[in-house]
């Protein structure tokens, strides 16, 4: 590979910049690589509107957050303080925890999807009840018809935005010279889609040929329609369950 100790076997990221580390110790831990693919850095939304949008959707009676991002940002822009009654709510184990790291107690879904999230009792029942919705702008795209299609009241608060930054010359080269197996880890529909947007045609092939580790049914559907033939669902979006899936499948690389 010419960069660094060369490994067995590599997964390939598409998290945003700056947001490989839990993965790459993740990947150590198995004896993997990874190439880190970035589309986009995450930056705040530090405007009037959005500190207004925070600020109303902080009252609500539920307030649901679509990331760990989503906490980090707007716990920046005012602090996440939980009221009275009020119900917090993450779409996964890991915005759980970005939560408990602030002293405050969240619901999440075992499955860590809009369709999983939409299946907690405490979003059964929202007739005119008011709605947080704490995410970025195009995050958890069918999550916000879903709720106002049951009756919620929301409000919406974009607190971060994606970035999109020039893909890694690197790690365009270590792909180009790639002589390992390796996988592509699909989280984010939107982090695929704007990779193959920016993708010489040649480098676009060679990922499309690589295993595509997906954290979720939908995410299968997407990669399936991005060109993947061969897609393996991961039991959830975070880096120990993509990389039990990926060590899995490449058991005879390890050890």
């Amino acid at each position: 590979m010419g960069q660094g100790k060369a490994r067995a076997w590599y997964v390939i990221s598409l998290r945003p910049q700056g947001g490989h580390a839990a993965l790459r110790q993740a990947a150590a831990r198995v004896g993997a690589g990874v190439i880190a693919l970035s589309p986009w850095s995450l930056a705040a939304c530090t405007d009037a509107p959005a500190r207004q949008a925070w600020e109303a959707a902080r009252a609500c009676e539920v307030v649901v957050f679509t990331s760990p991002a989503a906490v980090r940002f707007a716990h920046a822009l005012a602090p996440i303080a939980a009221r009275p009654g009020q119900v917090l709510v993450g779409t996964g184990s890991g915005t759980r925890a970005a939560l408990a790291r602030l002293g405050l107690e969240a619901v999440a879904p075992a499955r860590m999807d809009s369709e999983g999230l939409l299946a907690l009792p405490e979003l059964a029942a929202l007739d005119q009840r008011p709605v947080g919705l704490v995410t970025a702008p195009e995050g958890r795209g069918t999550l916000a018809p879903a709720l106002r299609r049951r009756g919620a009241q929301l409000h919406l608060a974009e607190v971060y935005r994606r970035q999109p930054i020039p893909l890694s010359t690197r790690a365009l080269a270590r792909l180009d010279a790639l002589d390992a197996p390796a996988c592509v880890l699909v989280t984010s529909s939107g982090a695929l889609s704007e990779v193959f947007q920016r993708l010489p045609g040649h480098a676009a092939a060679a990922l499309r040929a690589q295993p595509a580790i997906v954290a979720s049914a939908r995410l299968a559907t997407v990669a399936l329609q991005a060109g993947f033939e061969h897609v393996l669902q991961a039991e959830g979006p975070r880096p120990a369950q993509l990389m039990a899936t990926a060590q899995a499948m490449y058991s005879h690389c390890l050890g």
